[in-house]
């Protein structure tokens, strides 16, 4: 049964799990309750009042005419039961409700895009001039992430009951089984990306908690409440890291256009170059972490609204981030004619992934346009084995910098050679990425015709320079590739496409994608 609302001016007592909060007209109380629990401890009355000081200080910075002071309860004295002074805010401008609720005029409340845009700024400006430094860097580096993940799945673990699930919920065990390996896999070959976070002086004494409940859309700009106060260390973290646990909420909430809106915004105005797996990483994280809690408290929905709130679908959502966010090594291969350029380019940019290709890099090599033909005679000229293989080392050593980088990569080369493909499996499993290998194959009569207009189009600009000759000799010479997804090209590349993207499982990171450049380094 919903609980009456409260008479006009009523107070209001809201109780968590460390605090108290006494809610007036216009003005908030925030005791500590003196409880112990597995990550604080407020026995000691001193220690609460410590902790009220500290909160005040580390929220201030984010909304300084919301926290008042640190104030008393009874005559003031050594016993006094300290508490935090704050601003009460209208709740009907909580980001929460502007998410949930049926929309308000555009004249008396914000609309969601528009407050969703204002604490994307609020966040890139917090984090521009948030604390940064080598006492800070450890916490948001791949250690603390890796540890912060183990600890995660091991207290989840500790409350499974075999028979129901963790804390009775119907959580499945194998999509926690299928979570800790993907974190694994991302981890143990993400050390550059996350290195160079570090590095580029991305990690900050930020937030720590960002939720929409804790956040006011007022007529003036956001008010961020409630940081992680009770331990530094949790709260020293990549900006991305503090910006996902806010943009999987809003995804929670209001779901993935929303959620995207958050994250497009903010990555204009902070300029952070990050890769999206990075951030689908962050968003698996925070998205697990609420299940791991949700389980534990044994709740199987939180109080607001319940949308994508039961452990279970929490944690199908951080595993579809990770499955989202995976990097992945392709090869797209076969003879000239067969359209495999022209497949690689379109897989490239329907998923949002790096393509390399081996005609660009080999003329690249050679000091040519990589666009101006200039056919050679079967393995001769820049096309000898000498030049083959260095082309290959390359393709391949550019392959292994992006996928530590966090990008996934498509290579287009011929792929005939059985010994240049297992020298790219190698690169993958030394770079912890599955390895999708992909042979465009079409009638020779189809591939030829192709050829011969490619050569008669004088006007064009292609990369390739095989001619109908040296693609007989390729295929007769081709070593046998048994390991291969046969991709027809027969057809539309759209249609042809749509296929391969729906046979490989690969529809979520097409729809997840949002428009963006990719280029790759030199």
């Amino acid at each position: 049964m919903p609980r009456p609302p409260d008479p006009p001016g009523a107070p209001r007592l809201e109780l968590t799990h460390s605090g108290l909060v006494l809610l007036t007209d216009d003005t908030a109380y925030k005791f500590k309750r003196p409880v112990r629990l597995a990550f604080l401890d407020f026995t000691d009355l001193q220690a609460r009042r410590d902790a009220c000081q500290r909160e005040l200080e580390l929220n201030r910075r984010l909304a300084p005419d919301v926290y008042l002071g640190v104030g008393t309860l009874g005559l003031p004295g050594p016993q006094a039961e300290p508490c935090l002074v704050m601003r009460r805010l209208p709740d009907d401008r909580r980001l929460t409700h502007l998410l949930t609720a049926t929309p308000a005029p555009a004249t008396t409340r914000p609309t969601v895009e528009d407050a969703l845009t204002g604490v994307a700024r609020t966040v890139a400006a917090f984090h521009a001039g948030a604390r940064r430094g080598p006492d800070v860097d450890p916490d948001g580096g791949r250690n603390a992430l890796a540890a912060r993940w183990r600890a995660n799945l091991t207290e989840l673990g500790a409350a499974v009951d075999p028979a129901r699930g963790p804390a009775g919920s119907t959580l499945d065990p194998l999509v926690v089984e299928e979570v800790e390996v993907l974190v694994e896999e991302f981890l143990a070959g993400r050390e550059p990306l996350l290195a160079a976070r570090v590095a580029d002086r991305r990690i900050v004494d930020g937030h720590g908690d960002l939720l929409a409940q804790d956040i006011f859309c007022l007529d003036d700009g956001p008010r961020i409440l409630d940081c992680l106060d009770f331990d530094d260390r949790l709260r020293h973290l990549d900006v991305l890291d503090d910006l996902a646990c806010l943009v999987a909420d809003v995804e929670r909430l209001a779901g993935p256009d929303q959620a995207a809106v958050l994250l497009e915004r903010y990555r204009e105005l902070s300029g952070d170059p990050a890769p999206p797996s990075l951030v689908h990483h962050y968003m698996a994280y925070r998205a697990f972490m609420r299940a791991k809690v949700a389980c534990l408290a044994g709740a199987a929905r939180d109080v607001h609204h319940g949308h994508l709130s039961t452990p279970q679908e929490l944690a199908d959502l951080a595993r579809h981030h990770l499955r989202v966010g995976r990097v992945r090594l392709v090869l797209c291969g076969g003879a000239p004619g067969t359209g495999k350029t022209t497949v690689a380019g379109e897989v490239a940019d329907r998923l949002g992934w790096v393509v390399l290709s081996s005609d660009r890099v080999r003329k690249e090599l050679a000091g040519l346009d990589p666009e101006d033909r200039s056919p050679q005679p079967y393995r001769s000229g820049f096309y000898d084995d000498a030049c083959t293989a260095r082309t290959y080392e390359t393709l391949l050593h550019r392959a292994e910098v992006l996928l530590g980088r966090g990008e996934s990569v498509v290579l287009d080369a011929s792929w005939t050679s059985a010994s240049w493909r297992r020298r790219a499996a190698s690169v993958a499993g030394s770079c912890h990425v599955p390895l999708t290998e992909l042979r465009c194959a079409v009638e020779p009569a189809v591939a030829e015709r192709r050829i011969d207009e490619r050569e008669g189009d004088h006007g064009a600009r292609s990369s390739s320079d095989a001619t109908v000759a040296v693609a007989r000799r390729m295929r007769l010479e081709a070593d046998p590739w048994p390991t291969a997804v046969r991709v027809d090209t027969g057809g539309e590349v759209a249609q042809t496409v749509d296929r391969l993207v729906a046979d490989l499982g690969w529809q979520d990171v097409v729809a997840a994608r949002r428009p963006r450049s990719r280029m790759a380094p030199d």
